[in-house]
């Protein structure tokens, strides 16, 4: 008897747990935020920006594009502040959301983050690859909330394409 009280108050608690957790609507989010997508900028070479395989959907890794064009480019740490390399990253992550939305439609669609790789353009000695890609990490919380919180490697390279500050590759999964 007390084996099934504790099971049947594990439940409770489970469900209580489960119904207290707000729902996020990640479009509505971004509104609130005040962030406008961008019109997805095309590949730079031979691929394709995103790939459904299953419930997950790969993104190639995005630049900081700009809402007016162009992209935020230099090496953190010598032509760019920590700061602007995080700003760099978060709008690496809008450009990601953009590219996510035009090829699944809706970002409610989305279950969760999964997994991130972001890339820093910086000198041998600059050790802050992790603040800096928080600009993008940070951003996914923001809109997704809990399933926002991702894995993630952050690392440092000595060059990017074209220059630009960062670039963030994302593993999204979603909702059946």
């Amino acid at each position: 008897m007390k084996k099934l009280i504790s099971i049947f108050t594990c439940a409770c608690l489970l469900s209580i747990t489960v119904i207290a957790q707000p729902k996020t609507d990640p479009e509505a989010r971004l509104k609130e935020l005040g962030i406008q997508l961008i019109k997805p900028v095309p590949p730079i070479a031979n691929y394709v920006k995103a790939v459904r395989v299953g419930s997950l959907v790969y993104l190639s890794g995005h630049g900081p594009d700009k809402p007016e064009g162009g992209a935020v480019t230099g090496k953190v740490g010598s032509d760019l502040t920590l700061e602007q390399g995080r700003d760099a990253a978060r709008l690496a992550g809008i450009s990601l959301l953009s590219t996510l939305k035009a090829e699944i439609g809706d970002l409610n669609k989305v279950k969760r983050i999964v997994k991130v790789l972001g890339m820093v353009n910086c000198l041998p000695t600059f050790d802050k690859q992790p603040a800096v890609i928080n600009g993008f990490s940070d951003l996914m919380v923001e809109v997704f909330g809990e399933n926002g919180k991702h894995a993630r490697s952050a690392v440092g390279m000595s060059s990017l394409p074209n220059n630009i500050a960062v670039e963030i590759e994302m593993i999204v999964e979603m909702k059946d």
